[in-house]
């Protein structure tokens, strides 16, 4: 951790507190990738295209966010769920 985050945060004194934190931090970070995942899904954007901007590989992309961007958008536009993307 750098310094200048060091000193703007205060540590918990139980462990256990810190790595709750974490976890909380792990789901928030989760849900907004889902959301902006699906932004750029609906703007039309390719699994190529997200997972650049996110650094990570199209298929991992796919792999995690298709199957609910599937289901949430089914039979709307071309009808492939974006499986062309």
């Amino acid at each position: 951790m750098s310094k200048y985050v060091a000193t703007q945060m205060q540590e918990p004194e139980d462990p256990r507190e810190g790595l709750e934190a974490v976890v909380a931090l792990r789901r928030l970070l989760e849900m907004v990738e889902a959301a902006q995942v699906e932004n750029a899904y609906v703007a039309g954007w390719s699994w190529a295209r997200i997972a650049e901007v996110l650094g990570v590989s199209r298929q991992a992309v796919h792999k995690k966010h298709a199957k609910r961007l599937r289901a949430k958008f089914a039979g709307e536009g071309s009808g492939d769920g974006g499986a062309s993307r």
